[in-house]
């Protein structure tokens, strides 16, 4: 499994989240600590926004705790909204395109969990992706199929619902061709003005997400393991729930693959 941290509000460094913090996400890359595998050194990335619609995108397949580019990216570049990842392959090889967050125009998207079985119905899944974005296919992962069949389902009209039926749709291949986890998800998506995360499973093991207001930043971390062991504040975002983080506000809806 992987591990995640978002952040949306008034500029910071990367590095606030990404290096800085006693269990940063660079730390968690080497030791999480709610996580099946506590190492997760199969690549990283690192998707920002700033004066452009699209974010920029940094992403390498060596372990984040060894590369000192991600340091230094992380400690010049400041961002009002940033998605960060460290990978820990479920299958699907070690390559910088099968490295998180995807990007897709304005969008970014970056996944923990797994569609179970999906060496066995990848084939049938990238049919599910229409012409006009399978150009965006660059990897080989579930992760990369679900963000664009969300875009196909009309991510930009309706976030929670598209979400909802890629899942869905996903969820159903791995019924009939894969196996068992049939759906573990926990995610972080944004169009570069508005963040929203998701936790979800098919069985009752939702991966870990986390969310905190930070009066000293103005903003809002959303994560798979808090950033500091002794830091209040931290909630826990509840299996089957679907949050939006817009304008400093935060909103929570019911999460139900429309099946």
């Amino acid at each position: 499994m992987c591990r995640w941290a978002a952040y949306i509000g008034a500029p910071i460094y990367l590095e606030d989240v990404i290096s800085r913090p006693g269990h940063s996400l660079i730390e968690q890359s080497k030791e999480a600590d709610e996580c099946k595998t506590s190492t997760n050194g199969d690549g990283f990335g690192v998707a920002w926004y700033d004066t452009r619609p699209e974010p920029g995108l940094y992403r390498d397949v060596y372990p984040a705790w060894s590369d000192p580019n991600l340091r230094s990216v992380a400690h010049h570049i400041r961002s009002g909204l940033f998605l960060a990842h460290v990978r820990a392959s479920t299958g699907s090889a070690i390559s910088r395109n099968n490295c998180h967050p995807f990007t897709a125009g304005n969008w970014s998207f970056m996944h923990n969990g797994q569609a179970g079985g999906f060496e066995h119905f990848r084939k049938q899944a990238d049919m599910c992706v229409s012409d006009d974005l399978y150009h965006h296919r660059k990897g080989a992962t579930d992760s990369e199929v679900l963000f664009l069949m969300a875009l196909d389902e009309g991510l930009d009209r309706d976030p929670h619902g598209a979400l909802s039926r890629s899942v869905a749709r996903l969820e159903n291949l791995s019924r009939e061709r894969g196996c068992t986890p049939h759906m573990r998800l926990s995610a972080a998506l944004s169009d570069g003005k508005r963040m929203f995360a998701v936790r979800y499973s098919s069985d009752h093991i939702a991966p870990s997400v986390y969310y905190r207001w930070s009066e000293a930043r103005q903003g809002w971390a959303v994560v798979s393991e808090p950033l500091e062991a002794d830091e209040t504040g931290w909630t826990e975002l509840a299996a089957g729930t679907f949050m939006e983080l817009n304008d400093g506000k935060i909103s929570m809806t019911e999460f139900t693959p429309e099946f």
